[in-house]
């Protein structure tokens, strides 16, 4: 066991209900322990016989644990024995994931969760979380009052609309949910008893989900318009009367809600948007980092976006604030954002679909002449040629936009192109890292959304940094709780990217420098930027005030660590 994690092996006992014995205590994941249950445990708990004989350690059973991980084939295979062993014992597979989270991480969540949402139904094994589905909408309470912990702190929901970069996928969506709570966990240690993943189930219009005999969810159209807000309503109300204080955290909700959403309630309770926030701060703490090892002056620098969602315009949002943070005026920060969508450059002569993407429109009077026929149509291509932008960021969700052409004409234009194909799973990636180091002869710099290995080209090895939002919303969740911040501040998301950008300043033995810390390391990484977010939010003033040393003393007392602790009755 590692140094780290006997620190946190406390004597502190978990008291369980008198009322809980033998079987019931085996089949809790959060009490499991399994082979390791001591002998006076065993007594107490009922536990005799129902065990083979031999007491082992978290050790003993993490190596089987990872033996076992390792005989399967698929990445889809490992991903269900991972859930299967989290829905049996919670700290052996934290522990484990622990262990190997470069190796692991991919598989509980990004690319192959993706899959595991495609194939939700068919791979179901046993409940986790809660699902409310709109047919039921008038037990709302009733759910929330059945779900297994008491003292939730962090929630993750989801309506399964837009599923990464794969859709509607309906109740399968939950495979999201699990997945990012199991990152809050082993990467900013909070407590897995009190998180909780929650799937709205309003229906779901992939016709395919519905055919399928054995789809778990509600067989239904998607509910829309006043009927959909008011089930969102109806939900948020209830959690905020039975959790006041909890973290909630939106999760792949369609461009058409998700800043609606977001905007109605993030003055209402603690709540933030992942896709639109979080991704937002990832990128530009990665975008930070990156101008700094090229030696560049971000404000100085044209950006250029292929899909203009709310992934998208949260990010560019987020960059003209740090423009703005850097000294540059507010209006020259938005006349260096470029949004292109399937229409398309974003412009003020033809009218935008949302006001998000209003507020990024250039002006058509400058880029009138940039289009290549009468159209007011201005091609990715054109817009590259025209605007000669040193940063080009991918979160279109389709593969292989980023043509050679593109890149080479970006190259041809810029000192140090930095090109970031951020879309998930792998297979929606707007273009494969090999092809951006060949097409740029290795001048670029390069983040993905998804893990992919070195690149060698030219005798000379490229790591790519994986721009994951892993990076950001474990911290943000520890700094919130630790420091007891009722609201998520615009300033406590730049804090998370700036402290980010900091961390991977602080990595001299990194593989490459100024980008991002290894996966390895994100632990020490969610405790910086817990640090940051939890400052920040005292002075926007929606954490007490507190010195920095008693903030810092709160977050080590709140960071979870995957240790078994003695188990007793309550007396």
């Amino acid at each position: 066991m590692t140094e780290e994690i006997n620190k946190a092996a406390t004597t502190l006992e978990i008291l369980a209900p008198s009322s809980l014995s033998g079987n019931a205590i085996l089949e809790n994941p959060l009490l499991n322990k399994g082979t390791a249950f001591s002998e006076a445990e065993r007594i107490e708990l009922g536990l005799l016989g129902l065990l083979p004989p031999h007491i082992e350690t978290l050790d003993d059973q993490a190596l089987r644990a990872y033996e076992a991980f390792s005989t399967f084939e698929t990445n889809l295979e490992k991903h269900v024995y991972l859930r299967a062993l989290q829905d049996n014992n919670e700290t052996l597979f934290y522990r484990l994931v622990h262990d190997y989270l470069t190796e692991m991480m991919p598989i509980i969540y990004t690319p192959v969760v993706g899959e595991a949402c495609q194939k939700f139904s068919e791979i179901y094994r046993r409940p986790r979380g809660l699902f409310i589905s709109y047919p039921e909408r008038q037990h709302i309470q009733a759910i929330l009052d059945n779900g297994i912990g008491k003292n939730i702190r962090v929630i993750v929901v989801t309506d399964g609309e837009r599923i990464l970069g794969l859709g509607d996928q309906g109740a399968g969506g939950m495979g999201i949910p699990i997945g990012k709570l199991s990152l809050y966990s082993v990467c900013g240690g909070i407590d897995p008893a009190t998180t909780l993943p929650i799937t709205l189930d309003v229906g779901t219009n992939n016709e395919e989900r519905i055919k399928d005999p054995l789809y778990v969810g509600w067989r239904h159209a998607r509910i829309e318009g006043e009927q959909y807000y008011e089930f969102l309503d109806q939900f948020v109300q209830a959690v905020k009367q039975k959790w006041p204080e909890v973290i909630l955290q939106f999760e792949d909700f369609a461009l058409t809600h998700a800043t609606p959403l977001l905007e109605k309630y993030r003055d209402q309770l603690c709540t933030f948007n992942d896709d639109i926030q979080g991704t937002a701060a990832v990128t530009v703490g990665t975008l930070l980092a990156a101008v700094k090892t090229a030696n560049i002056n971000l404000c100085e620098l044209n950006v250029v976006f292929l899909g203009a969602g709310s992934a998208g315009c949260g990010i560019a949002e987020q960059i003209i604030a740090a423009m703005v943070l850097q000294g540059l005026p507010e209006a020259d920060a938005r006349r260096k954002i470029f949004m292109v969508n399937s229409r398309g450059l974003v412009h003020d002569g033809v009218p935008a679909k949302f006001p998000f993407q209003q507020r990024l429109a250039q002006s058509h009077e400058r880029v009138k002449n940039w289009s290549d026929d009468d159209s007011q149509s201005i091609s990715l291509l054109e817009v590259v040629k025209q605007a000669r932008p040193a940063i080009l960021i991918g979160v279109s969700g389709q593969p292989r936009l980023f043509t050679e052409e593109i890149i080479r004409t970006m190259t041809a234009g810029t000192i140090v192109p930095i090109i970031f194909p951020l879309s998930n799973p792998t297979a929606r990636i707007e273009v494969e890292p090999a092809d951006i180091i060949k097409w740029s002869d290795g001048k670029a710099r390069v983040a993905t959304g998804s893990p992919f290995t070195p690149v060698s080209y030219n005798g000379q090895n490229y790591p790519i940094a994986q721009c994951n939002n892993s990076y950001i919303f474990p911290g943000m969740g520890l700094g919130i709780l630790a420091s007891k911040a009722n609201r998520v501040t615009d300033g406590m998301l730049m804090a998370a990217a700036i402290a980010l950008s900091e961390s991977a300043e602080n990595q001299p033995d990194s593989a490459e420098p100024g980008l991002l810390p290894p996966l390895s390391d994100i632990r020490k990484v969610s405790t910086s930027i817990a640090l940051a977010v939890g400052l920040q939010a005292q002075d926007d003033g929606v954490a007490p005030k507190t010195s920095i040393h008693e903030l810092q003393d709160k977050i080590a007392e709140t960071f979870w660590e995957p240790c078994y602790r003695p188990i007793k009755h309550q007396s």
